[in-house]
């Protein structure tokens, strides 16, 4: 018997294979009919996918049933420790420890005393052009879970 494939190197064939066949991370979403940005995130191990999904994705990559099997692994998320020194990666760490305590803040104003939820939790990624340069918009959309006695 064999062991199952760790994560990072079924994403290591997935990227490999999305880039050889000059694939989108949109139309490998919608092929799977996932968020695209949630599907990224399962595709490189934070997420673990049905089987449906896995197969889909392996069939449309022409990858083997190995990796669909990672896929449908239970992930320990988080990044490693060198990737936050990437520099777009960086930048969400960055505007976190600026604006954090800020919208920390800001969520009790408006919320009373909790958190929001990054299990029950949407993100999204959007271009939006701007005269001075085109803008990213990342837009987090997590519930609120208040603190309860």
């Amino acid at each position: 018997m064999t062991p199952i494939m760790a994560k990072s190197q079924a994403a290591e064939l997935v990227v490999a294979a999305k880039i050889r066949k000059k694939l989108t991370w949109s139309a490998i979403a919608e092929e799977i009919e996932a968020p695209v940005v949630w599907c990224v995130a399962a595709l490189l191990g934070q997420h673990p996918m049905s089987a449906g999904q896995a197969d889909r994705v392996c069939a449309l990559l022409d990858l083997d049933g190995a990796v669909a099997e990672s896929l449908q692994l239970q992930p320990s998320r988080g990044i490693e420790p060198a990737l936050t020194s990437d520099p777009t990666i960086y930048r969400f760490h960055e505007a976190l420890a600026v604006y954090g305590p800020a919208l920390k803040e800001l969520i009790h104003e408006e919320f009373g005393d909790g958190i929001m939820s990054a299990i029950n939790f949407k993100v999204d990624i959007a271009r939006r052009a701007d005269p001075d340069g085109d803008r990213v918009v990342v837009t987090f959309d997590g519930k609120f879970l208040d603190y309860r006695w």
